[in-house]
């Protein structure tokens, strides 16, 4: 699929969305513009808002659809802010701008890690480490920030939702940042902090959540699969040979697809074995992108039957 631009090096910079009986609709980011292309329409770009500055627009970090049970919105983050627009790109919902420290050359500011939790809440990660918890209505433009969790001292890289059915006592929420800690939450009216996993020195780039099982994709090219409930590690694989870009977690099957600077995309099988309760990882698939950086990764269906790579400076999806 052509794209109008390349896609940034960032992480998990692809967006898709699987509407029940329609072709899927993708996104990528490039710079200060989001690349919409749509099951419906001509392709469209989104421009990062710049939050009441017309000098410098900023700089997107990340596209994501949130998938409710009333509604589905398409969540972007910059340097300034988050923006909430309807899922087609058409009307913007809601603009949540970002607190500007006093002293802004020590840190970039900036958002980043995006996923629906609960039946109503999006959460979307910052550079300061918290997570913001938004309430979204069932429809209409009155979106609240209803809580902000404060667990994380690094910035927040990605947040997963749980996309299967979650055992007793697991967490439903998993939130990562740069220093490779995850946090582990419980949602509801009110958000329960189960447990936190301390990181080994690698930050974490890319978090999935399925069936009790976290899995997450690091810098130094490992993922590991961890126990929702316990925070007991599981499994571990020397995956890829570069920087873990991108995860994504196909929910009817349990497939798991990585993707990582060494240009590779894999496709593994995620299962936990009925007798023993353990969790267990096979590889099933490896793709090369020649001479590709792979900075986004995900699965078209859910039973991750197709999937769709964006690379830097790549000016097109492919699909497989």
């Amino acid at each position: 699929l052509a794209l109008r631009s390349s896609s940034s090096a960032l992480y998990n910079n692809l967006a898709v969305l699987c509407p029940p009986a329609r072709p899927p609709a993708f996104g990528t980011v490039h710079g200060t513009t989001l690349s919409l292309l749509g099951s419906e329409g001509p392709p469209r770009q989104l421009q990062a808002r710049g939050g009441g500055s017309a000098l410098s627009t900023p700089l997107l970090t990340q596209a994501a659809w949130c998938s409710l049970p009333s509604r589905v919105l398409l969540v972007l983050t910059s340097q300034r802010g988050v923006q909430m627009y309807e899922s087609d790109g058409s009307t913007m919902v809601f603009w949540h701008a970002l607190d500007v420290p006093e002293h802004p050359a020590a840190h970039s500011v900036f958002a980043r890690g995006i996923a629906a939790a609960g039946s109503r809440f999006v959460c979307v990660g910052t550079s300061s480490g918290a997570v913001l918890v938004f309430d979204i209505p069932p429809k209409g433009t009155n979106v609240t920030l209803s809580e902000v969790l404060e667990q994380h001292r690094d910035p927040v890289t990605d947040i997963a939702a749980e996309q299967g059915q979650a055992p007793d006592g697991a967490g439903d929420l998993v939130t990562a940042d740069d220093s490779g800690t995850l946090c582990l939450w419980s949602t509801g009216e009110e958000f329960t902090l189960l447990g936190k996993i301390p990181g080994s020195g690698s930050s974490c780039s890319s978090v999935t959540l399925w069936n009790g099982i976290v899995a997450a994709g690091y810098g130094n090219g490992q993922i590991r699969l961890w126990e929702a409930g316990s925070g007991r590690i599981r499994a571990q694989v020397s995956a890829h040979a570069r920087w873990i870009y991108a995860l994504d977690l196909a929910p009817l099957t349990g497939k798991l697809l990585s993707g990582a600077e060494d240009s590779f995309v894999h496709v593994w099988k995620l299962s936990r074995n009925p007798d023993t309760d353990d969790i267990e990882i096979q590889h099933c698939h490896g793709e090369c992108v020649t001479d590709t950086q792979v900075c986004g990764a995900r699965f078209c269906d859910p039973a991750g039957d197709t999937f769709a790579v964006t690379g830097y400076d790549l000016s097109e999806i492919l699909c497989y």
